[in-house]
């Protein structure tokens, strides 16, 4: 690999249109989560942040953290959530905090049996919840990323993974294809979310 490439995870064309077809298709899922309150504007932002750590995305960091801190994270949970270090949580939040560490690092493919434990460990609605705010971070991570990739192809520093094209086209597509997509979701019979139990396990999206 070239040292001098960008490394961060980014989106390529395909994988942004997959990404937001599926993240606005369930756009239902992120506002259950926000009005439950089965999981505090805190813990919602100590989920973030620790997928935020992984991704690496600048802009995500600096509005989470200010964000967490608004709903009262003390600092020193977020040094721990930013140095992925999980000891300074009780078991009932580092049990998502953990699979969220997970969820970033394997591309958000994660493994089957993690996906039961957070089930097991919180029920199917909490869980949910969680994969919701995971959907929606990753998304503003990548997102955020790429247009720091474009940055760097400019310096002459390209990511390997991606293309100017490419680039060009998530940061641009994002003003037509996520309006197209939320409009999409008004208008679409959702008859069948009725027949499951609500805990959806997220797409595979393989890396071109």
């Amino acid at each position: 690999m070239n040292a001098n490439a960008f490394s961060r995870r980014i989106y390529t064309w395909p994988e942004f249109k997959t990404a937001a077809r599926y993240v606005f298709g369930q756009m239902d899922d992120l506002r259950s989560a926000a009005r439950a309150g089965r999981i505090s504007k805190a813990f919602a932002e100590k989920i973030m942040l620790a997928v935020t750590r992984v991704n690496g995305c600048r802009y995500c960091a600096y509005g989470h953290t200010r964000a967490a801190l608004d709903a009262g994270v003390p600092e020193t949970e977020i040094q721990c959530l930013m140095s992925g270090e999980l000891g300074c949580f009780p078991e009932q939040e580092a049990v998502a905090l953990a699979f969220a560490q997970h969820y970033a690092e394997s591309a958000s493919q994660p493994d089957p049996a993690a996906q039961q434990r957070l089930l097991d460990y919180y029920g199917a609605e909490t869980a949910q919840d969680i994969q919701a705010y995971l959907r929606m971070i990753t998304f503003g991570n990548l997102y955020g990323n790429t247009f720091d990739a474009f940055l760097s192809r400019l310096a002459w520093k390209p990511a390997e993974a991606g293309s100017l094209w490419g680039e060009l086209g998530v940061l641009l597509g994002v003003f037509v294809l996520v309006p197209i997509e939320m409009i999409k979701h008004l208008f679409h019979n959702r008859s069948s979310r009725s027949k499951t139990s609500g805990f959806h396990p997220d797409i595979l999206v393989k890396e071109k």
